[in-house]
C-alpha cells in the first residue's frame, strides 16, 4: 500500500499523479477513533475482500473509548480495557500506524508519516475523514508547562498517578506551605470531560487519604473553573444545578463566569482576582477539529471542521458534492436533522452511529445505490460524578439522579464499548473493585521508567575534600607520633 517508503517527502521527487484503475477499489480510513473503527467494520461486513480494499490510517495501535477515561483514571477500569486494539477490532482490514500529515484529495493521495522512518504517500479511490478532535487550548501564560489533558488514556493515567503521588509525598512533608500546594488540584472546563474527571478523581483522592494518618480529609482543596454561567450544558438546567449542588456538598469550591488568567510556576491566577499555587492543573476546556485538516485541499468551516450534508458526504460551500470524500465525527460538521440550523454535537454517541452509516453509505455507493441521511435523535446524556454517584437525563425529558443514573451510565457505556472482549474485562473489573477495593498505589515512575536507571548508571564524582582530609591526616600522623615518643623521653629522664 505505501507508495515509497525509503525516500523523504519532496514534493518534486514524489509525484502525486492521479491513482491507476485498481481491480479492488481502496478505501482510505483516516482515524482510527470512534468513526474510523466503527465505519471500517461496516464497511468490511457489507463488503467482501473483492469488492473493497480497506486501510485504516492512525498514530495509536488501537481506538479510545474516551467516556470511560474518568473511571480509568479512578481505578475503576483497568486503561488496557478501555482501548480497543485495531489488530483485533479490524479484521480484514489493513492498518497503518502513522500521523497523516497532508491530503491532496484532488489527485487521491495522502501523506503518512511513521513514528520512525520517512514519510510517504498512499492512493486511495474512496476517502473517509475520521480524525477526531485535539484538545481546544489558550495562549495563557504557563498552560503549556504546567497543565494536562485529558484527552486520551495516556492523559487519564498520568492524571491520576500524579494526584495519588502528590497525596503520597504530601504526607511525609511538614512545610504548611508546600503541602497546601501539593494538595491543590484544579480542573479548567466545566463540560462533561471536565466534571466527570473531577467527580472521580476527587472521590478516589478523598478514598485514598483515608489510608493516611498524616493527612486529613479538609486538607484537600480541588477548584473547578468554568467560563460559562452553569455547568453541563449538556443536560437541562435542573440536572446542572443538581451537579453544582452535590459538587458544592463534597467541599469543592467551583468558579462559574471565571477564567484561568495564568498559572506560570503553578501560581493560579483567575479572573475574578483569586490567586493560590496548585501543583496540578487538568486542562478539560473544550476540543478543536484535528488541526491537520488545515493542510488539505477539503473544504472547511470556520471552525476548521470539514463541511458535510446529511448523508455525511464531504460538500464545498456551494453544497455541491465532493466526489468520493466523506466525513464524520468531530471534525466534521455535520447538520443535525433534529436540530434544524444546528450541526450534531461532538460526542461518542453521534460519532458511533455516524461511524456505522457512513459504512453503510459508502458500501451503497460501491453498490450503485442511493446514500440516505444520517439522522439520530438523541437518546440522553449520562455521567459519573464518581462511585455510586451520577446524573442522567434520558429521552430529554427522565432525569435521574444519583445511585440509579451512576448505574444507568456504566451500563449505557460497557454496551457501547466494541468487542465483546472488552466489555466482558470492564465487567470483571467493576466485580473486582466491588469486592476486593479500588489500588490507591501511584506509579508515577510509569512515565519515566529509566529515571532510576540513569541515575545509577551516573559514576560517583570524586570527592576531592576527602583525599585532602586523608593527605593531611597522614603528614599529621608521623609528626604526632614524633611529638608522643619525645614526651615518653622527657618522662623517663
Amino acid at each position: 500500500m505505501p507508495q515509497s517508503a525509503s525516500t523523504p517527502v519532496d514534493e518534486s521527487a514524489v509525484p502525486r499523479r492521479p491513482a491507476k484503475p485498481r481491480k479492488v477499489p481502496r478505501v482510505l480510513i483516516l482515524g482510527g477513533g470512534t468513526v474510523g473503527l466503527y465505519s471500517a467494520r461496516r464497511l468490511r461486513k457489507r463488503l467482501g475482500r473483492r469488492e473493497a480494499a480497506i486501510v485504516v490510517v492512525d498514530p495509536r495501535p488501537y481506538m479510545t473509548y474516551a467516556p470511560f477515561l474518568p473511571e480509568a483514571a479512578a481505578g475503576s477500569i483497568d486503561p488496557r480495557n478501555v482501548v480497543a486494539p485495531h489488530r483485533r477490532a479490524l479484521k480484514g482490514v489493513d492498518v497503518l500506524q502513522g500521523k497523516v500529515t497532508q491530503i491532496h484529495h484532488a489527485e487521491r493521495t495522502v501523506e503518512i508519516t511513521p513514528e520512525e522512518g520517512a514519510p510517504y504517500w498512499v492512493t486511495y479511490d474512496h476517502l473517509i475523514v475520521g480524525l477526531g478532535s485535539v484538545a481546544r487550548t489558550l495562549p495563557i501564560p504557563g498552560l503549556a508547562e504546567q497543565a494536562i489533558g485529558f484527552k486520551n488514556v495516556e492523559e487519564a493515567i498520568a492524571v491520576r498517578n500524579h494526584i495519588l503521588n502528590r497525596i503520597e509525598v504530601a504526607a511525609s512533608t511538614w512545610d504548611p506551605e508546600l503541602r497546601r500546594r501539593m494538595l491543590t488540584f484544579v480542573f479548567v472546563g466545566g463540560g462533561f470531560a471536565g466534571v466527570e474527571a473531577l467527580g472521580e478523581l476527587e472521590d478516589i483522592a478523598r478514598y485514598t487519604v483515608n489510608h493516611y494518618n498524616q493527612i486529613e480529609q479538609d486538607e484537600l482543596r480541588f477548584v473547578l473553573v468554568e467560563g460559562s454561567p452553569r455547568i453541563l450544558p449538556e443536560v437541562s438546567e435542573e440536572l446542572g444545578g443538581y451537579t453544582l449542588e452535590q459538587l458544592r456538598k463534597r467541599k469543592i469550591e467551583i468558579h462559574l463566569s471565571t477564567f484561568l488568567n495564568s498559572c506560570v510556576d503553578g501560581h493560579i491566577v483567575l479572573s475574578n482576582n483569586l490567586e493560590f499555587d496548585a501543583d496540578t492543573v487538568v486542562w478539560t476546556a473544550g476540543v478543536k477539529a484535528n488541526p491537520v485538516l488545515q493542510q488539505s485541499d477539503l473544504p472547511l468551516d470556520k471552525m476548521g471542521r470539514v463541511t458535510c450534508n446529511t448523508s455525511l458526504q464531504v460538500v464545498d460551500a456551494e453544497g455541491d458534492v465532493v466526489a468520493d470524500a466523506y466525513a464524520a465525527g468531530d471534525c466534521a460538521a455535520v447538520p443535525d436533522l433534529y436540530n434544524p440550523g444546528g450541526f450534531c454535537p461532538p460526542n461518542a454517541q453521534h460519532a458511533l452511529r455516524q461511524g456505522n452509516h457512513l459504512g453503510d453509505n459508502l458500501a451503497r455507493v460501491l453498490r450503485s445505490a442511493e446514500v440516505t441521511p444520517y439522522s439520530h435523535k438523541n437518546i440522553g446524556a449520562v455521567a459519573s460524578l464518581g462511585m455510586y454517584k451520577g446524573v442522567a437525563q434520558m429521552f430529554g425529558r427522565i432525569k435521574v439522579r444519583g445511585f440509579l443514573a451512576w448505574v444507568l451510565h456504566r451500563t449505557y457505556h460497557v454496551f457501547a464499548m466494541p468487542t465483546v472482549n472488552r466489555k466482558l474485562r470492564i465487567m470483571a473489573g467493576w466485580t473486582g473493585s466491588l469486592l476486593l477495593r479500588r489500588e490507591v498505589v501511584p506509579l508515577g515512575a510509569l512515565h519515566d521508567p529509566r529515571a532510576e536507571f540513569r541515575a545509577a548508571s551516573v559514576p560517583p564524582k570524586p570527592r576531592v575534600v576527602e583525599a585532602d582530609e586523608a593527605k593531611d591526616a597522614a603528614v599529621k600522623e608521623p609528626a604526632a607520633k614524633g611529638a608522643s615518643s619525645s614526651t615518653k623521653a622527657k618522662s623517663a629522664s
